[in-house]
């Protein structure tokens, strides 16, 4: 009895000696010679919002939607809780605690494993942050099912239920609806199931397919495509398909679509945007035009982030390197890309070998870099441009025309080399057009450099033309009535100057700010390279809406800005004080339509309440277009053109 006391107060002292010394007993176990299996590193799978390829090793979010993390960008935090009028959507709502049932078993009832189910259900049910590619999935899904479904079921306490028998693996013959924003397919679970979405991936609309239900949220669940039964064969052709993991990676959804097709359908995504999120009437918003294509559809990513988990030494087996399973966190071994430039695919296998051979020398995961880049040759030298010292009456004059002299670098010599860098810590370089780009391996630079020139053109023209005629299928723009020239630029969310060095050469004064001081150097040092001068292109560090503050010696009625925000779009206080400020002209680059049509709406409903300068004038939205950066994917850019009238 003596022994038993003693054993029974040691236990029940050591989490007070571990919390007492936690230095001590890190030390301990960091100087243990004895390999420690290492649990697998919880990852975020690829939010579909953004093309897959880019893996984001972050903290998980506070507030996890479901047991498959997701990468979560907030939006601004007053349409956190004021989303759009007849949402369908969970995050509509206020968080509720969950209803006591008054029916429920005792606990002493319940079995462990019927406790831990409950638990985990629970953590389920958190809602996901407005505007992720969740977020965007589930609404779809409401407005598929219709309204009076979706408050049938909140009304029944069944919008949470899944209304299979074996909720786990129930396979399902289904016939896919239509495709959501994020390239799955939507279908309504067949009688005598009461309405529900299935979202399975790789389905095409029409399609008669077999699916195996797995995961489950409000009013829809996750199901795997095991076999299409009847293809829709005017989109789906598998001879299309050049990658032989298609179907199981998660990186693309389009391989068997036709190019044609998959700008069509990306510019269907612009459209059901603006008509769910802007909050404006139809008339306010113009016709989206034809996405512009990417003149490359393979071997156009210029930045690939394989990964894998750390190596298991009791199985004594290699972890897979590539890519997540769709729908998954589970890493999938993949030796090449197709939609990689070639130079990373060059690399990617003798660096997969290196890593096979010295696997076990890794404690953790680990996210490789792979960047395309120009070899680091010494660049030609040359002087900067004088700087301009014009007559406010003569600078319309000069910011029509191009500069005379040539351009401080060829366009794409034909020795030009490209290499792959594997160092997320180096500095890589790119051309766009005329200009040099120097930057960090691991820093943001769009990824796909064969649509740069065209993305950039169209800006230039939509601020200098009031139109961007880059396609011929685009449609007709009304005739605008005539503006002053633009003589000064503001590029918020500069980055490392991608849109402020490109269009230098149309303005007077330019000004860029970002609030990571990495890019400000970039960008200050790419200034540099393409021979601008401080006092004609300057880059500062902070937020966007500071940048106002800075210019407050712009001419209004003569100055463009631009907007390139992070996924989650801008805020409140940037656009109260664009508003205040009143650029004449604004264009919205965004690499989520779903997050712009909501901040085109409040930039336009606030210019109407209150007015821009003197003449309470009021933003218009004069165009709207959508760029395919990322071919073979869901994703697509969209570009929105705003003007003073």
């Amino acid at each position: 009895m003596l022994a038993r006391s003693l054993r029974r107060a040691h236990l029940l002292s050591l989490p007070a000696r571990r919390r007492a010394c936690p230095a001590a007993m890190a030390a301990v176990r960091s100087s243990s010679t004895e390999p420690v299996p290492d649990r697998p590193e919880k990852r975020p799978r690829l939010d579909s919002a953004e093309p897959a390829m880019h893996i984001a090793v972050e903290p998980s979010p506070p507030l996890p939607v479901d047991s498959a993390a997701v990468e979560v960008d907030s939006g601004p935090a007053d349409y956190a809780r004021n989303p759009p009028p007849n949402s369908l959507h969970p995050a509509a709502e206020p968080a509720q605690p969950e209803p006591q049932q008054t029916n429920r078993q005792p606990s002493t009832a319940l079995s462990k494993r019927a406790k831990r189910r409950r638990v985990r259900s629970s953590k389920r049910r958190l809602q996901a942050e407005p505007f992720t590619g969740e977020w965007i999935v589930a609404y779809e899904a409401g407005k598929l099912l219709g309204k009076d479904v979706v408050e049938q079921a909140v009304a029944e306490s069944r919008d949470w239920d899944p209304p299979f028998e074996d909720v786990r693996s129930c396979v399902l013959e289904l016939t896919v609806s239509r495709l959501s924003s994020t390239g799955d397919s939507l279908s309504v679970a067949p009688a005598p199931h009461r309405p529900w979405v299935i979202i399975t991936p790789h389905a095409m609309p029409g399609e008669k397919i077999r699916v195996r239900v797995h995961q489950h949220a409000r009013m829809y669940s996750y199901a795997d495509l095991l076999e299409v039964i009847e293809p829709n064969p005017e989109w789906r052709d598998m001879s299309r398909v050049k990658c032989k993991y298609f179907g199981k990676c998660g990186g693309c959804q389009f391989q068997m679509l036709s190019y044609e097709k998959q700008l069509e359908l990306k510019r269907e995504v612009v459209v059901r945007a603006y008509e769910s999120f802007s909050n404006l009437p139809s008339s306010a918003v113009p016709k989206v035009s034809p996405t512009i294509g990417s003149p490359l559809q393979y071997n156009y990513r210029t930045k690939l982030t394989p990964h894998f988990e750390a190596p298991k030494y009791s199985q004594g087996t290699v972890p897979p390197i590539g890519f997540n399973i769709v729908k998954t966190r589970k890493v999938m071994d993949i030796e090449e890309c197709p939609i990689a430039t070639e130079p990373i695919n060059a690399a990617y296998k003798p660096l997969r070998e290196q890593i096979i051979d010295n696997i076990y020398t890794y404690k953790k995961g680990v996210s490789l870099c792979l960047r395309d880049s120009l070899e680091l040759t010494p660049l030609p030298s040359g002087s900067p441009s004088p700087a301009r010292r014009l007559s406010p009456m003569l600078v319309p004059l000069v910011a029509q025309q191009r500069s005379p002299s040539p351009p401080p670098f060829p366009t794409a010599p034909p020795n030009e080399k490209h290499i792959c860098t594997t160092d997320h810590k180096a500095t890589v370089r790119e051309r766009v057009g005329d200009k040099i780009f120097e930057f960090g391996a691991g820093s943001f630079f769009q990824n796909n450099n064969s649509i740069l020139v065209p993305l950039t053109s169209y800006v230039r023209s939509a601020i200098f033309n009031g139109q961007a005629p880059i396609a011929t299928n685009a449609s007709a723009a009304p005739p605008s009535p005539p503006r002053r020239v633009p003589t000064h630029l503001i590029d918020a969310y500069c980055g490392s100057g991608l849109f402020a060095i490109t269009l230098a050469q149309r303005f007077y004064k330019v000004a860029g700010i970002e609030i990571a001081a990495e890019s400000i150097a970039a960008a200050t040092r790419n200034a540099e390279l393409n021979h601008l001068r401080p006092e004609q292109c300057t880059f500062l560090e902070g937020d966007a809406a500071d940048v106002f503050r800075t210019v407050a010696d712009f001419p209004r009625e003569r100055t463009a800005l631009i907007i390139d925000p992070p996924r989650k779009g801008t805020d409140d206080k940037f656009i109260s004080q664009m508003i205040a400020f009143g650029c004449e002209t604004v264009v919205y680059v965004s690499c989520n339509v779903h997050t712009q049509a909501r901040d085109v709406g409040m930039i336009i409903r606030k210019s109407e309440q209150n007015g821009v300068g003197p003449d309470k004038r009021k933003y218009v939205l004069e165009s709207v277009r959508g760029f395919d950066l990322f071919p073979q994917t869901a994703h697509v850019e969209s570009v929105a053109v705003l003007r003073l009238a």
